[in-house]
């Protein structure tokens, strides 16, 4: 299945305008906060906004500095360097 659909939809979100992905990434954002790994939004976020640079834009937009230093600090030591890659 993965083999289908292995590009997580970034096809899709090529044709999105950038008020389209940042709402989604928004909606991904509020997942975070209910629970979703930071794992997972790291990577939707970059799948979304179609780089990790624009990633990290959306996501100072939707969460604090201090929230961003949180996430990379309870993260373990293996995930730490990746979350913080896309936090700070």
């Amino acid at each position: 299945m993965l083999d289908i659909q292995g590009d997580l939809g970034a096809s899709l979100f090529k044709t999105w305008s950038e008020e389209q992905k940042m709402e989604e990434i928004g909606r991904l954002v509020q997942g975070y906060r209910s629970g979703v790994p930071v794992g997972i939004l790291c990577k939707m976020a970059e799948t979304i906004a179609g780089s990790r640079d624009k990633a990290r834009e959306y996501l100072a937009i939707y969460l604090s500095e201090e929230d961003r230093r949180k996430a990379v600090e309870n993260e373990s030591v293996g995930m730490r360097q990746i979350v913080s890659e896309f936090m700070i």
